[in-house]
């Protein structure tokens, strides 16, 4: 144990007050999103609508003896199976990830300092704090002395002296120094819990795709089963056929009629995403935030952390001009330069400026020289000073304060400079009193601009939503020249138009600035929260980047929302996605997934419409029809193996960057329409002309039926895979050689019957034609829809 910590070892508490606290409900509770368990996500895969409607048909399947056709059972628990399997991956390697952007406090408990997870703090714990840590609850300093950065929290840079007696917030930081601090506040006490408390409330999913399904499954629960009853009592009543019978067509086209790997392809597609993402160190707390991010039309970037690494370097060291100067500029700049130097070497305890300004001079020729005294920075003052060995004075700090009434001979050379960093001036003085105050009038030297180190992959990032037609604004708390000066660098649109929030007064005034303006300054946190809901009122995705508590309110507004990990606890809880490498680079990676992602469930869930189109449509015709419905549950089942399932999971988990374009069901039925228009025509010609024209039994029929509507599957299939790769082309010969080998290895369980002379000129025709009429209706149609879009754009 150092010193410092045996001499403040008694302020903390023993293990068993501790535990008598915890037990008492006086800890520091983490508030943040969690998974699901294991056991919520095996109900919620288990439990679900349609897994109850299949558990019923099979049921009535089960009744009349038919084993055979309960087979859809299979891919109904294989689907069960696969989802619960990926959601617990994902799971693992979610929590996996939420550890490691986690945060632990160092505290004194039995005279020793330990380190303990935030949730297992207590009310009256002793936290030790030293620079660079983050307040993990309300505390009281109660030893030592600090400097804070209550950023996150008010969105302002200064930083603040805290004292024995002084309170610190949760989710501010220490720059500087080391302090003793006994928490005073737990969990939803803290201030930080308070702002955001509306934030840390679980935000509804924004998700055109989960709309979409839910919409499906809706009107399909509304239609199937008085279409179903109209059906059986139509085949049943009228005499086509016996009880059994009747029941297992109905079964089928009740079957037909449920998407039933959707879903599943849905969730197991993003479950992938994430474990993707999580290979590049992004953590996803929420599945569809990846669908909607891929949307994304504007982005608001917090500048902090975000476009910045959230430290400090020197810009440039420039002499003073005018009549301010009294010699040469290089004597000057040369005297200015030496005098930072040895300020910041000399500091025992550096600040961020002084460690930008001392990493500034490392590579400088020759020793900083010895500093005989140190006057360190006071928020009172706002400066700092040295007296070096040869008896010269120097202080650095903001020139308003430093030159009091003669700011205004350097006033315009300070404004101007001021718009490209932040500005310190340099000037030497004749001495300090013994309270470290200035004597004599202060004589100027030269500014040393200050700015936020810009992330080297910054402009990229930016060029890369740019291109994809993302509009990037930059939301910031700090000085809007300094956020102007910084946007621009990193290749922000109309940078050098900036606005201070503060003028910003009504709701119409927001609404103006943002169609015109990219660059805001002196932003409240309320206001970034209005800025968003402003721009989605405007028809706009918008996508929110932050660190701090100031930004946990535009966070939860925001479509989808974008913390780092290093950034405060709230931000971390309520984003959806957090960047554990803290690195902004990972935006276009996660775009990308996105699209992988909602490109191929497009294309994948056309797949499955087209037989709840074709099941919907063929059962309201043949409740009008003199005919029996010609499909059963098991032949159903072998059309959705190889022309749906199969190919839907090969063609959503392939590469796919393409930019979203459309809404996501229109997208989906455009393709799903011809395959459902050319499997209904078929059937109904293959009823009409097999019983009367050729003569053919119900089994026959029924035959002719299961291997066109294949047929035109595969040719969607083929139509999916273009432009044909190795894969694509693999998968196609599994369709249609897994389709031809079950009918002829295993006709009696497909109950598929032998084909005769006449039902193979039929088939032959009937393909040709389905095929030649398929294809040109989907290319028609996907013309228009393309025409719709452009014009929508």
């Amino acid at each position: 144990m150092n010193e410092a910590v045996g001499i403040e070892a008694s302020l903390g508490l023993s293990s068993e007050e501790a535990q008598m606290r915890f037990a008492a409900g006086e800890a520091n509770v983490d508030a943040g999103v969690k998974t699901r368990s294991v056991g919520q996500i095996v109900h919620d895969n288990v439990c679900t609508l349609f897994n109850l409607v299949n558990a019923v048909l099979a049921l009535i399947v089960l009744f009349t003896g038919s084993y055979k056709n309960m087979l859809f059972m299979v891919v109904i628990v294989c689907n069960t199976v696969i989802g619960i399997v990926q959601e617990i991956r994902s799971k693992r390697i979610t929590d996996k990830l939420s550890i490691i952007a986690g945060s632990k406090a160092h505290v004194l408990r039995d005279g020793a300092e330990m380190e303990l997870p935030l949730d297992q703090l207590v009310r009256g714990d002793v936290a030790v704090l030293r620079r660079g840590d983050q307040v993990p609850a309300d505390a009281e300093v109660v030893g030592g002395e600090c400097r804070v950065n209550e950023s996150l929290l008010t969105g302002e840079a200064d930083l603040i002296r805290k004292q024995p007696g002084d309170t610190l917030m949760s989710g501010s930081f220490v720059n500087s120094g080391t302090v003793y601090a006994r928490v005073v506040h737990v969990g939803a006490e803290n201030y930080a819990a308070k702002i955001s408390a509306e934030a840390k409330e679980r935000k509804a999913v924004r998700s055109e795709i989960m709309r979409c399904l839910n919409g499906i499954i809706k009107f399909v629960s509304c239609i199937m089963f008085p279409v179903g009853a109209l059906l059986f009592a139509r085949d049943y009543l009228s005499g086509n056929s016996e009880l059994n019978s009747a029941i297992l067509s109905t079964v089928s086209a009740l079957v037909g009629m449920i998407p039933e790997g959707l879903i599943l392809l849905t969730s197991t597609v993003l479950a992938v995403a994430v474990v993707r993402l999580s290979k590049s160190r992004v953590l996803v707390q929420q599945l569809y935030c990846i669908e909607t991010l891929a949307r994304v039309d504007v982005l608001c970037l917090d500048k902090t952390g975000t476009i910045t690494t959230g430290d400090m370097e020197v810009a440039w060291v420039s002499p003073v001009e005018g009549a301010a100067a009294q010699g040469s500029p290089e004597a000057l700049e040369e005297e200015a330069c030496r005098a930072l130097r040895a300020i910041a070497c000399a500091d025992d305890d550096p600040n961020e400026t002084s460690r930008a300004i001392a990493a500034f001079f490392k590579d400088a020729k020759g020793r900083p020289e010895t500093c005989m005294r140190m006057i360190p920075f006071s928020s009172d003052k706002k400066w700092s000073g040295a007296q070096l060995s040869d008896g010269s004075c120097y202080v650095m700090g903001a020139a308003q304060f430093v030159l009091g009434d003669a700011y205004e001979q350097v006033r315009q050379q300070a404004e101007r400079l001021a718009a490209d960093a932040r500005l310190l001036l340099v000037a030497r003085v004749q001495g300090f009193d013994e309270q470290g105050n200035l004597q004599g009038e202060p004589r100027p030297l030269g500014f040393v601009g200050i700015r936020d180190q810009i992330r080297p992959t910054a402009a990229e990032t930016i060029a890369f939503f740019k291109d994809q037609g993302v509009r990037v604004l930059v939301v910031s708390g700090d000085d809007p020249r300094t956020v102007s000066g910084i946007a621009a660098k990193v290749g922000v649109e109309g940078a050098d138009r900036y606005v201070d929030a503060t003028t910003l007064k009504t709701e119409s005034d927001v609404e103006r600035a943002l169609a015109c303006d990219s660059v805001f300054g002196r932003v409240k946190p309320e206001q970034k929260k209005q800025f968003v809901l402003a721009l989605q009122k405007a028809g706009r995705t918008v996508a929110m980047t932050g660190d701090g508590v100031n930004d946990t309110l535009a966070l939860k507004a925001a479509d989808c929302s974008v913390a780092m990990a290093a950034g405060s606890d709230a931000a971390r809880n309520v984003a959806q996605l957090v960047l554990v490498d803290n690195d902004f680079a990972s935006m276009p990676k996660v775009v990308a997934e996105g699209r992988r992602s909602i490109n191929n469930l497009q294309r994948s869930a056309s797949l499955f419409l087209v037989k709840t189109l074709l099941s919907i449509a063929s059962a309201l015709l043949f409740i009008a029809a003199p005919w029996q419905y010609p499909f059963q549950p098991i032949q159903m089942t072998l059309i959705s193996a190889f022309t749906i399932g199969i190919p839907s999971f090969v063609l959503a988990l392939e590469p796919n960057h393409e930019r979203i374009r459309g809404r996501f069901l229109d997208n989906v039925i455009v393709k799903s329409i011809p395959g459902a228009i050319c499997s209904v025509c078929c059937i109904l010609v293959a009823n009409i002309a097999g019983y009367y024209l050729m003569g053919l039994d119900y089994g026959q029929v029924s035959t002719l039926c299961v291997l066109l509507t294949s047929w035109v599957g595969c040719n969607l299939v083929v139509r999916l895979s273009i432009p044909f790769t190795a894969i694509r082309a693999a998968l196609l010969a599994v369709v249609v050689g897994g389709t031809a080998g079950a009918c002829l290895l295993m006709p009696g369980v497909f109950c598929i019957a032998p084909f005769t002379p006449g039902m193979w000129v039929f088939y032959g025709i009937a393909a040709a034609l389905s095929a030649v009429a398929f294809h040109a209706l989907y290319l028609k149609l996907e013309a228009l829809h393309a025409a719709r879009i452009r014009e929508s754009e």
